[in-house]
């Protein structure tokens, strides 16, 4: 008794002598300035190697809102550069507590100009080029871009000018704040956004009617391939530009969740979301169908963004995967902000980690 009596009295002297401890203020700038090195001098260079293609959710999402989770966003990373595919709210925040460099930015591709595939593009365009970008920033994207890149520039012109006379242009340069829009007018059912002979990225139609244009993307990179389809019904054109991909990024959405959405919204007497609950159940495609989509197109893995809606449990995910093991066995993941997939040169391989994890 004595022994235990000397042990609890021992840990209670260390815990109230390293709580008065973090009380001095010199202990606390010593802790505060580790923090501050760690973080700023840990960008994960490794992600740019050329020896790979990689691919990252940094927005998992849909409209309805949810923690941890940013609206519509993938990341690829080729050749030494990031490319952004939508930059639905609250993405950009990703990007930056991951680090990814600012003048690794490569261009943004919109696959169509609903809010949340669109809503961070102000943000984006302003940190990056705070953060060290070097050039004008490309915005690429269908009919309709010229006018979305016009108004994000007219709705940040004061912010933009705030910044620059506090921090001088010789750091923040005003024309490489500047975004660039670049339209691509599809020739049949697709276009080429880029080629430079190791990178090459297709634009293809996709069915979000009554939304037109809408788009996806497919990126080849040395062999390797991620195609991201933004917002779609199970299309002909999404399984013909995914035929034999590493991986298809497909949408998703709940009908069953969506519709006792629908009812329970009636219930308490909300018609207008009533409404909008029945009407996005037929421009969407549901989990089963993606996975269709997938066995059709012979991908070697699924996984399910732009969640509708996002489960927040395992109970609300076996919800929403219903009935797509039916239909694919395996090679299916309900995406997550921060999910990356590495997919070495010269390989068949594909590897997995979470940003969140570094």
């Amino acid at each position: 008794m004595k022994l235990f009596f000397y042990i609890f009295g021992t840990l209670a002297v260390l815990l109230i002598s390293g709580a008065l401890l973090l009380q001095n203020p010199a202990v606390q700038d010593t802790l505060v300035q580790r923090e501050i090195t760690q973080r700023m001098s840990s960008t994960p260079d490794d992600l740019f190697s050329e020896d790979a293609l990689r691919v990252t959710l940094c927005g998992s999402a849909a409209p309805m809102p949810i923690k941890d989770r940013a609206a519509a966003c993938v990341m690829v990373i080729a050749g030494g550069k990031f490319y952004i595919v939508d930059t639905g709210n609250r993405s950009t925040n990703n990007l930056g507590l991951w680090r990814i460099p600012a003048d690794r930015v490569g261009a943004v591709l919109l696959t169509h100009f609903h809010s949340d595939h669109m809503g961070d593009l102000g943000e984006f365009n302003m940190m990056t080029w705070a953060q060290g970008r070097n050039a004008p920033l490309d915005v690429y994207g269908p009919v309709g871009v010229n006018q979305v890149v016009e108004g994000f520039t007219l709705a940040y012109a004061l912010d933009s000018s705030y910044r620059t006379a506090h921090h001088g242009d010789d750091y923040l340069n005003p024309t490489i704040g500047q975004m660039i829009p670049k339209e691509i007018r599809l020739q049949g059912d697709s276009a080429t956004v880029l080629d430079d002979g190791d990178l090459k990225v297709t634009m293809f139609a996709v069915n979000h009617a009554p939304i037109h244009p809408a788009v996806g993307y497919r990126f080849d990179y040395k062999g390797r391939s991620v195609v991201i389809s933004g917002d779609t019904t199970k299309t002909e054109t999404t399984i013909k530009y995914s035929k034999d991909a590493d991986i298809l990024f497909h949408e998703g959405l709940s009908r069953n969740i969506v519709k006792q959405m629908e009812v329970e919204s009636g219930n308490t007497g909300n018609s207008q979301l009533e409404k909008i609950m029945f009407d996005i159940q037929d421009y969407h495609t549901s989990p089963v169908e993606a996975a269709e989509v997938a066995n059709e197109a012979n991908v070697k893995e699924l996984v399910l963004y732009h969640l509708v809606p996002a489960p927040p449990n395992k109970v609300a995910e076996w919800v929403f995967m219903r009935g797509v093991k039916d239909v694919r066995s395996s090679g299916v993941t309900v995406g997550y902000d921060g999910l990356t997939y590495i997919l070495p040169i010269n390989s068949k391989d594909i590897y997995q980690e979470d940003l969140n994890d570094r």
